[in-house]
């Protein structure tokens, strides 16, 4: 039917058909690469079983819920916005004013 010589001549399978194989195949090797990302990042992410056994959902809330009532209690009516110095002052010459401007 058709030899070696005639194949290589046609324009479709000198070109196309590598262009498809690389399109096809890299998108498998893509698929495996990104997914060795994600399980390194699992891997990562997991905590020591010690560390896991202190820390728990239950124990969690109940910091959040002191947390909340603390901020319940704290007078949010009387505070007063203080700048912090600049890059480029000296820090405890601000200080100085900023307690002189208090007083």
């Amino acid at each position: 039917m058709f030899s070696f010589k005639t194949l290589q001549k046609n324009r479709t399978f000198k070109y196309g058909v590598p262009m498809v194989l690389l399109v096809v195949g890299g998108s498998f090797g893509l698929r495996e690469f990104t997914q060795i990302r994600y399980d390194a990042q699992k891997i990562k992410r997991k905590l020591d079983p010690s560390l896991e056994a202190r820390v728990s959902k239950q124990d969690q809330s109940l910091v959040l819920e002191n947390e909340y009532e603390k901020m319940k209690e704290a007078n949010l009516d009387d505070w007063k916005n203080i700048r912090g110095p600049r890059p480029w002052e000296n820090s405890k010459d601000f200080q100085d004013q900023q307690r002189s401007m208090q007083r």
